[in-house]
């Protein structure tokens, strides 16, 4: 599954490029647990504590088409080398930012490093399904992606331990150690940096089965947007994105929120002790339900339902067409997203984490569904794909206004109808890309 066609083994280089899926998803996850912070310290709605989610996917919005430029004159390696850097530049911001504490000033720092992470997902996602046999690039960007989940599962406890930290009188230390964790980001790039610089990285070329890269063809008919399985990719992406930011970013909401009141047996001196401790508080209605730090450590838990969901989908992508499996994936997620707007208690609350479980291929599965075929000119679609993050900066300052309005149940009306396009995406995608499924899916070849 990582050799190339002149023998080369490129495992060593797929190893490098899991640690950029496992840094980014890192990344995410803080940003989500920030969300509630901003929120608590100045005193900021769910619609206004959005601008976090903003500020992050408008560095995606504002860096994809350089980031795909940069990618084709660069190569693979220099565009990795680049987007590190970014990210190194904006985790040592956040000491400044501590000191300057403001709201703007995190935003900052915020936007820098998501332009960062741009330019290695861009290149990084495409890179994937092409370091070996086409027939597998979707299992390969799905199992690097489960790396990624990684990441996301160790975001929110990191979040969690700096963000709501407490001194001896009980007094919140949150904005005077938000910069500890992006400091170590800053440090731990500039590492993988110097590593990638000194790495054996080739500049690969993906297969032009639509014939886009011949100098004969100048014809709209082989231009990548004349292909809809390409252009409705990025619509499906961002709104993916969008249905994805929404849930993230309110997950500690809804925890703290939504849950119904938590048996009184659960906070007793025993069951409140040693790790849980600190886990339950009375809420403002009176009654007993989690706290911050909880929800935070319970984010973690459903970004572990989204790696296994990861790891499960790579093996199942092996042996399904991969538009099916997106297909079926994102109809669950709608059917779970309406239990959880009818607000059924404990089943809408084990709703939220099955939808961490069946978002978990979307993304990598979007993007090599999107990018199949366009040779050289995988590289500036990639760009697109990415630009279409930017669902994560609009469509949760929707789901807030609607929360805000209701509740926060009642918001995820905003992610179901996402969901539903991207199930519509998968099952018509034989009819848009004239192929009849990705050949990732069978185990009958060699790796």
């Amino acid at each position: 599954m990582f050799v190339l066609d002149d023998g080369r083994n490129v495992l060593f280089v797929f190893v490098l490029l899991i640690l950029l899926f496992a840094l980014w998803g890192f990344c995410n996850g803080m940003i989500d647990v920030m969300d509630k912070h901003f929120q608590e310290e100045l005193h900021l709605s769910l619609s206004q504590s959005a601008w976090v989610q903003f500020a992050h996917y408008l560095g995606y919005f504002l860096m994809a088409l350089p980031a795909g430029w940069l990618a084709t004159k660069l190569g693979y390696k220099g565009g990795i080398i680049t987007g590190l850097l970014m990210v190194a530049i904006g985790g040592f911001w956040f000491i400044p930012a501590t000191h300057i504490a403001s709201f703007w000033a995190f935003l900052l720092g915020v936007c820098v490093i998501a332009a960062g992470l741009t330019f290695l997902e861009t290149i990084a996602n495409p890179y994937t399904t092409v370091l070996g046999p086409i027939q597998f690039a979707a299992t390969r960007i799905n199992l690097a992606q489960s790396c990624n989940g990684i990441g996301l599962l160790l975001g929110p406890v990191a979040g969690g331990m700096f963000f709501y930290s407490k001194n001896a009188a009980g007094q919140s230390t949150g904005s005077a150690n938000l910069w500890i964790p992006y400091a170590f980001i800053g440090g731990a790039v500039i590492v993988l940096a110097i590593i990638f610089y000194f790495a054996n990285v080739p500049d690969i070329k993906m297969e032009d089965d639509y014939h886009l890269d011949d100098p004969a063809a100048t014809n709209v008919s082989h231009s990548m947007w004349s292909h809809p399985h390409f252009w409705m990719a990025v619509l499906a992406q961002f709104l993916y994105v969008a249905a994805q930011a929404g849930i993230f970013s309110f997950f500690i909401n809804y925890m703290t929120s939504q849950v119904p009141p938590v048996p009184a047996a659960w906070s007793s001196p025993r069951a409140g002790s040693g790790w849980f401790g600190g886990w339950f508080e009375t809420h403002q209605n009176g009654a007993l339900g989690f706290s911050n730090k909880a929800a935070s450590n319970l984010a973690s838990l459903g970004f572990l339902c989204f790696l296994i969901g990861r790891f499960t989908g790579s093996a199942i992508l092996k042996k399904f067409a991969a538009h099916k499996v997106l297909g079926f994936y994102s109809a669950a997620a709608v059917v779970l997203c309406l239990l959880i707007f009818l607000k059924l208690g404990w089943v809408s609350v084990a709703c939220v984490f099955l939808t961490y479980f069946f978002m978990s291929i979307m993304f990598p599965t979007i993007f090599a569904l999107g990018i199949f075929g366009l040779g050289e000119r995988a590289k500036r679609a990639s760009s697109f794909i990415v630009m279409a993050i930017m669902g994560g900066a609009i469509l949760p300052k929707v789901m807030g206004h609607v929360a805000d309005s209701y509740d926060l149940s009642r918001g995820f009306i905003v992610p179901m109808l996402c969901f539903a396009f991207v199930a519509a995406y998968g099952f018509m995608w034989p009819k848009l890309s004239g192929a009849e499924g990705m050949q990732g899916v069978s185990t009958s070849r060699g790796h």
